[in-house]
């Protein structure tokens, strides 16, 4: 909760609003962006792709881009957070793109998850192998991805 609390004060000092592309989270980052109250000061709202056709649908996600890359890739990561921030009209947007399991898909390991963090027009991915459960690989996202925005704040202000 301390990192949460950080997050939001960095948020609101810096007049920064923020949404998300979310996939294998399924909602989870929004939700606990959602139960800080007062988040409506800076959290615009977000997306929950978990299909592919709702990445091309929501997102503007070409179906090329998808059978190229797969939806488990950086690339695709990155798309997600640059098209959701330009539709949410954020500062901030963070995207989430992975496999939580029990399987591997598109031949890539349990585990494997893609974080993207746009802040204005940089946008930046960063690549993890997390372990444990579905819950506990969504959980570990959400909580990356609060550390991830903090120092993005940090690092540019």
């Amino acid at each position: 909760m301390e990192r949460i609390n950080q997050l939001v004060e960095l948020l609101n000092k810096h007049h920064l609003t923020l949404g998300c592309a979310e996939s294998l989270t399924g909602g989870l980052f929004a939700q606990t962006m959602t139960s800080i109250s007062g988040a409506s000061s800076f959290f615009k709202g977000g997306f929950v792709t978990y299909m592919s056709e709702e990445k091309a649908r929501l997102l503007g996600i070409s179906y090329d881009d998808i059978d190229k890359y797969g939806v488990v890739s950086q690339e695709i990561a990155m798309k997600m957070a640059h098209n959701a921030k330009q539709l949410l009209k954020t500062d901030l947007c963070v995207s989430f793109t992975g496999n939580a399991g029990p399987s591997a898909m598109e031949g890539k390991k349990v585990g494997l998850v893609y974080i993207g963090v746009g802040l204005f027009t940089n946008i930046s991915v960063y690549r993890y192998e997390f372990n444990g459960t579905r819950e506990e690989i969504r959980k570990q996202c959400v909580d990356e991805a609060i550390k991830l925005l903090i120092d993005t704040i940090l690092k540019n202000f």
